[in-house]
């Protein structure tokens, strides 16, 4: 059935592609949503950004899990086993890391932090740039070396 519905995913090694675009898109929009909030003062902007901050730490920790999970059976050479898969797996541990402090520090102070509020600005800053540069390397992965996927050894016909 699944198959059915997404027809690509018979060509994943493992789960791990289909869950790592939802801390991109929460961690980024969570620090969209906390800068509108300190420039507007707008106090929906602030729970709006909270909320996609736990939505993405969440995510980022079912994303790393994915991916510690399905790295043994991912069929990639020793070279880019340790020249871009060890460097993504420590930047996206560092920011599932991140992303837990500020989700914390946000839920204490609910939903966003008066005292040193620009530090905690910088560090979603900080948690943008650590994970783009993380999946920056398992994009590489992925288009250059096809990790992840199975190569198409011959043409495939679509069908609508």
């Amino acid at each position: 059935m699944l198959e059915s519905l997404l027809p690509g995913v018979q060509h994943l090694q493992n789960i791990h592609p289909l869950v790592v675009h939802f801390p991109i898109a929460f961690l980024g929009g969570a620090a969209l949503f906390y800068f509108l909030s300190w420039i507007f003062k707008h106090q929906t902007f602030a729970t709006t950004a909270f909320l996609l901050l736990i939505l993405g730490t969440l995510a980022a920790g079912a994303a790393v899990g994915t991916g510690l999970y399905g790295e043994e059976g991912l069929m990639v050479s020793r070279s880019v086993r340790e020249h871009l898969l060890e460097v993504h797996e420590e930047l996206m541990l560092v920011t599932l890391g991140l992303s837990v402090v500020l989700a914390a520090w946000a839920s204490i102070a609910r939903p966003f932090p008066i005292k040193k509020r620009l530090l905690f600005l910088f560090s979603l800053l900080v948690l943008l740039g650590v994970m783009t540069v993380g999946a920056d390397y398992g994009a590489r992965m992925v288009y250059d070396y096809n990790a992840g996927g199975n190569a198409c050894s011959q043409p495939i016909e679509f069908t609508r």
